[in-house]
């Protein structure tokens, strides 16, 4: 599939998005494999107010956003620094759904207080050419947290999923930086499945702009 892939055509630079369960990092780990492209990938475990934020929310939710916004804005950063037009890249985070967890986490007085800091720190930010929000109920994604066995992860509650599943939802259905590919990952498995991955990979070779909507059967296999 590679060798096919690589004499296509390609988004420069892709971002993977979507909710808290639902396999944004191992995607892009698997595109970044197949298109040949370097991976830039969310460091949560670095951050070390998760854990706290996880067990007691409204306490420790500002300085686990800032700490997400200081660590992602570096990276972003770093990206300039390389001269984001020469490398190819796919990341398993949009800068801008930041705001999102702001939003949900934040009482209104923090979250003026992080917009503050967060329009000054994301200022010419680059915008991917291509994002891929993966989508999946809110029972699919508390069933693969539960399975993947993160003890942090542990303390999520179904009401927190439900609420940021909700506010993904609406936050695409406005998003237009840039082209934006739904993909209905609920009952395909686009790491363990070859077939799967291999419709969506054909999916993104042909281009797509605008706002699409993958929704694939599942493989049998």
């Amino acid at each position: 599939m590679r060798q096919r892939v690589l004499e296509r055509q390609l988004p420069r630079f892709i971002a993977i998005e979507g909710p808290i369960g639902v396999g944004k990092t191992s995607l892009a780990k698997r595109l970044a494999d197949t298109f040949s492209y370097d991976v830039l990938l969310e460091k949560s475990d670095e951050n070390p107010f998760l854990d706290r934020f996880y067990q007691n929310p409204r306490q420790h939710a500002l300085s686990t956003q800032l700490f997400f916004l200081f660590q992602r804005t570096q990276q972003i950063q770093e990206l300039r620094q390389d001269d984001m037009f020469e490398p190819v890249r796919v990341a398993d985070f949009l800068i801008d759904k930041d705001q999102l967890f702001a939003q949900q986490n934040l009482d209104p007085d923090e979250y003026e207080l992080y917009m503050k800091v967060y329009r000054h720190l994301t200022i010419d930010a680059p915008i991917p050419d291509l994002v891929i929000y993966l989508q999946a109920p809110t029972s699919t994604l508390l069933d693969r947290i539960q399975k993947r066995g993160i003890d942090a992860e542990q303390y999520i509650e179904l009401g927190y999923l439900e609420n940021l599943n909700d506010a993904y939802t609406e936050f695409f259905h406005y998003y237009n930086k840039t082209s934006v590919l739904i993909v209905n990952s609920a009952e395909i498995d686009l790491v363990e499945n070859e077939e799967d991955y291999r419709q969506l990979v054909d999916y993104i070779v042909s281009l797509p702009s605008g706002t699409q909507y993958f929704n694939p059967r599942p493989s049998l296999l």
